[in-house]
């Protein structure tokens, strides 16, 4: 609660009045300094009698795509018995401050704003909570309060379509090694038959052997796992454009074209930050030393909070973690056989510890986004793919055949 300047040279003409109505004995100044004192009292009490406001918002849609379009749909409703007067309403989006038409809103009745979201920029943009500033009917104290959630909505990166994907790595009982580009099933154990079971599972010789159906239990041993680490760190994004790092929007937006074209071929996939997550604009996994990771499978696009693509959405650039300690974790876990490492131009002086990993992973890729020149052939023994956004590295990709 706050008092207006009005306010203010009330109080103190109040003040004024009281002191010298009693000073100097004069009737009319104390009843005129009381009736200043009451009006601020009245006021007080007025613009402190709460409405009874019912919010409620709409995101069409909360996950959109960078440029694509994306409205909030806001509604107000009167739930008291008595009109809304002398309120003035604004929604916050983003930074952006959007009036709301409230003043004078009936017992019973609402009004509803639609306006657009901000698109132009990846990442999370917080609406809400709707705020009504109440005044009193002289202007002398002003009451700010909040109404309603404040909803996210996810701007994702661009997705760039990609039409070739890593085969997996199929590894013989002899040592040799074969490309597999679907994957490959093998046994694995037998267990006993249920219902619903395919009977060209059932194994019949040991079936006859123990006196009950036993079926095959197989794996896909061979099916391409794809690592994606991006390269979140400030240090190796250094360039900026108006405040905005472009290389780190350019990785971004490869990171989530890899992301889409593993989900679309049904191939498990883990994305890892270098450097841990900034949780705060959102929800997410945080981790250290090369992040944390979603595994995504079958039809796992990451709608929900904690999906990739809003991963990619809300990660931000930082100056903690270094690429030696994601090496490191990498070649600990060795979460898959196709490593995809995203990073910019300040980071070409660590390839050094992402060439470590080739005898971890069959096949190492590294994408440079704005580099001023181009990365020497075979840098660290590498394949390395000059880019200068996300597009371009699309295109690119498919002419990578070292998988």
């Amino acid at each position: 609660m706050g008092i207006t300047a009005r306010g203010i040279g009330l109080l103190v003409a109040a003040v004024l009045l009281l002191g010298a109505g009693f000073r100097f004995g004069y009737p009319e100044l104390t009843l005129l300094g009381a009736a200043a004192g009451v009006a601020l009292a009245v006021a007080v009490v007025a613009a402190a009698r709460r409405p009874r406001l019912l919010v409620s918002r709409q995101a069409d849609p909360d996950r959109v795509a960078r440029g694509e379009p994306a409205a909030m749909t806001l509604t107000v409703r009167n739930a008291g018995r008595v009109p809304a007067a002398s309120m003035l309403a604004t929604d916050r989006c983003g930074d952006r401050v959007v009036p709301v038409p409230v003043l004078r809103l009936r017992p019973g009745a609402d009004t509803t704003v639609s306006y657009p979201v901000p698109t132009s920029r990846r990442g999370v943009v917080p609406v809400g909570p709707l705020r009504v500033v109440r005044r009193d009917p002289l202007g002398l104290v002003v009451l700010a309060r909040s109404y309603g959630d404040v909803v996210l909505v996810w701007v994702h990166p661009r997705v760039h379509p990609l039409r070739a994907v890593p085969t997996g790595a199929g590894r013989s009982l002899d040592g040799r090694v074969d490309a597999v580009p679907h994957g490959s099933i093998t046994f694995d154990s037998l267990r006993e038959y249920v219902v619903g079971d395919e009977l060209r599972r059932v194994h019949w010789r040991t079936s006859a052997r123990v006196g009950e159906l036993m079926v095959r239990e197989n794996v896909d041993t061979s099916l391409p796992r794809i690592v994606v680490l991006l390269d979140n760190r400030a240090l190796a994004h250094p360039d900026r454009v108006g405040g905005v790092a472009e290389s780190f929007e350019s990785a971004c937006e490869a990171a989530a074209s890899v992301v889409t074209a593993a989900v679309r071929e049904d191939l498990p996939v883990v994305l890892l930050f270098v450097a841990a997550e900034d949780t705060s604009a959102g929800p997410g996994d945080g981790g250290t030393g090369g992040g944390s990771g979603d595994v995504v499978a079958g039809d796992g696009s990451g709608s929900g909070p904690t999906g990739p693509l809003d991963r990619l959405a809300a990660v931000t650039l930082t100056g903690e973690g270094t690429l030696e300690a994601a090496a490191a974790r990498l070649r600990r876990d060795r979460l898959g056989d196709t490593l995809v490492v995203l990073t910019g131009p300040g980071a070409t002086d660590d390839l050094g510890h992402v060439g470590a990993l080739r005898g971890a992973y069959p096949s190492v890729v590294v994408g440079i986004f704005g580099a001023a020149e181009p990365t020497p052939p075979g840098a660290a023994g590498l394949v390395v793919v000059d880019a200068a956004d996300g597009a371009a590295f699309a295109a690119e990709w498919d002419g990578v055949r070292r998988w």
